[in-house]
């Protein structure tokens, strides 16, 4: 970023906050305009994009070159949330330039991911930042750098093997199901939610044969496209505690803000089924099901954080991948900082250019007197002489700045335009020249 804009990216994830705390900051797909534009008006932050998946919340703004600090991020989050900062500051991470863009970029390629290599992330970026353009809250800057982190992941993804095999946070949930009973032949599933979480869930369950597959939604016509894709069956959304003591295993990805599945329920669907176990894998943030149903016997939960063991075997997999697509995220990162420090460059041209001209117009006018006899063809062609001799001069001193700022050499940047001006600009980037 320029020299008066600060980057700054607050947020949570997986790592840092157990899901207790993620789930009070989860943002529902139909809340997160007005949660950005909340964002981007809050004093001193010029762009802003809120980044909400069932493993993470975090806020990228671009802020003025102020008082602007890491309390008033949090104070949104309180506010907006009613989440107490003492709750939330011990989950937080904070980072800032170059590593807000290592962040961001790491994010989108996937790197960051319970699952490195899950596909759904960058898809999430994307949703984000189409939601940010339609509200306002970001324009050239942070445009430009979220286009830039696309690129970055599109690179990983077709230079190394990191998404070959690929799975999502579904199909690990799909796996944790296979541990748990040996084998999913015969089972009946209950997908209840039919996102794209729901829809790859389906995919796995039937590939490791579960026999048959109920859907329940509160669109009863996407629930029923689903279950056609796999010759399964929707079930209304009303008939939903009526049907789901017929599943032996739930999963459940719904964006409802309270538990759709009590302790009640529980005792309820194993009266009715006789006392045979019932799995419930809850991948929905908030969680869909009160964790307090595991205490139901024969009632087992699974919540998103579960689904890190397995993930952590995953990780160990793609080793390798990962390695060879951070070295592309560090080179990415590279030259997206040297693109912005080569962007830095232009005031101080700008300011060197300005003090030559000014110099040549003095020197035109001292000798305006000797001038004044001349034609107007013979001053048409004395001023473009001066002009290239400006240009000439200017030539070996401009070029210096550019290698300055491409290599990050900020003192070198401010000696050479003090040398050559002796006029450095000051902070607002105005030059001193009185």
């Amino acid at each position: 970023m320029s020299q008066n804009l600060n980057l700054v990216l607050l947020g949570i994830n997986h790592n840092t906050a157990p899901i207790e705390v993620r789930e009070r900051l989860a943002i529902p797909a139909g809340r997160l305009a007005e949660a950005t534009r909340t964002l981007a008006h809050q004093p001193g932050i010029l762009e802003g994009l809120i980044l909400s998946t069932c493993n993470r919340v975090e806020l990228l703004t671009l802020q003025e070159d102020g008082p602007t600090t890491h309390a008033d991020l949090l104070r949104f989050l309180h506010e907006y949330f009613a989440v107490a900062p003492a709750s939330l500051a011990p989950h937080l991470y904070e980072y800032r330039e170059r590593e807000a863009v290592r962040h961001l970029f790491r994010v989108a390629s996937s790197l960051d991911s319970m699952v490195v290599g899950e596909p759904q992330i960058l898809g999430q970026v994307k949703e984000s930042y189409t939601v940010a353009r339609e509200v306002g809250a970001i324009s050239s800057s942070l445009d430009s750098l979220i286009q830039r982190a696309f690129t970055v992941a599109k690179k990983v993804r077709s230079e190394t093997q990191i998404g070959s095999s690929s799975v999502s946070i579904a199909s690990v949930a799909v796996d944790l199901a296979r541990k748990i009973f040996g084998s999913l032949d015969g089972k009946t599933v209950l997908l209840v939610g039919a996102g794209k979480m729901s829809e790859l869930a389906a995919r796995h369950l039937m590939q490791q044969g579960a026999s048959k597959i109920l859907v329940a939604n509160r669109t009863l016509e996407r629930a029923e496209k689903i279950a056609a894709l796999f010759h399964g069956q929707a079930i209304p959304f009303e008939a939903l505690y009526d049907q789901a003591a017929r599943a032996d295993i739930v999963i459940t990805s719904t964006g409802a803000p309270q538990n759709i599945f009590t302790r009640s329920h529980g005792q309820h669907f194993l009266h009715s089924r006789r006392n045979r176990p019932m799995f419930f894998i809850d991948i929905a943030v908030p969680r869909d099901v009160d964790p307090a149903m595991n205490e139901v016997e024969g009632c087992f939960v699974y919540d998103i954080d579960d689904l890190q063991q397995v993930a952590a075997a995953n990780l160990a997999d793609r080793s390798r991948e990962a390695a060879a697509a951070e070295t592309i995220v560090t080179r990415e990162v590279e030259k997206y900082q040297q693109r912005m420090q080569s962007l830095d460059a232009a005031p101080a041209i700008r300011n060197l250019q300005d003090h030559a001209e000014g110099l040549r117009q003095a020197e035109l006018r001292r000798s305006a007197g000797k001038l004044a006899g001349l034609t107007e063809e013979q001053q048409a062609a004395v001023d473009a002489l001066t002009r290239s001799l400006i240009n000439k001069f200017l030539h070996a001193p401009m070029t210096a700045l550019r290698e300055a700022a491409r290599d990050g050499d900020a003192r070198t940047l401010q000696e050479l335009e003090t040398l050559y001006t002796s006029q450095p600009r000051n902070k607002s980037g105005q030059s001193n020249r009185e």
